[in-house]
């Protein structure tokens, strides 16, 4: 099977639009907060040409089969780096996932990075996507910071397990 990288280009945003509903598929298990269809995660033309975002896809013959950005940001001012390759939209066919084209994507994603001066590189990842977990691990990323979230029901937001304190 032989993978070939290449640039996302305009002429790409409907597969991209297929790519988003599948990835917004398999992330809904892990995000009750996701709003009902339709919804969408991205900005395609936006992201397929700021000067700032490295987007590419992969194909196999003539079908795209994953794709994958990174993007320049600024992180938070107290952090110890002035810019970071935040990566995201990292998606595969199910059909193809297990033969290392994300991973492929990855690399190609760092080489920008490092190419533009970019040393940290971060994304976000579900923590019960253990699939996912396990194949940004292989390229080398580990967990940093997990975020938590709190919904409180309308009109329970007392807390009546423990005695008030007055």
């Amino acid at each position: 099977m032989k993978v070939t990288l290449r640039k996302a280009a305009i002429k790409d945003i409907p597969v991209l639009r297929q790519f988003e509903q599948g990835l917004i598929r398999d992330e809904r298990p892990f995000d009750p907060t996701i709003r009902p269809d339709p919804v969408h995660y991205y900005d395609m033309e936006a992201l397929v040409t700021d000067p700032n975002t490295h987007f590419l896809m992969a194909w196999i013959d003539q079908s795209a089969v994953a794709s994958g950005y990174a993007t320049r940001k600024t992180p938070r001012h107290y952090l110890d780096h002035s810019a970071y390759a935040y990566f995201g939209f990292m998606y595969t066919l199910p059909e193809y996932r297990g033969y290392g084209i994300n991973g492929r994507i990855v690399t190609a994603l760092k080489q920008w990075a490092l190419g533009q001066g970019l040393q940290e590189m971060r994304l976000t990842v579900y923590p019960g996507n253990q699939p996912a977990l396990r194949a940004y691990e292989k390229v080398g990323f580990s967990p940093h910071l997990l975020e938590m979230r709190l919904r409180e029901e309308e009109g329970n937001s007392e807390d009546t397990t423990r005695p008030s304190i007055e």
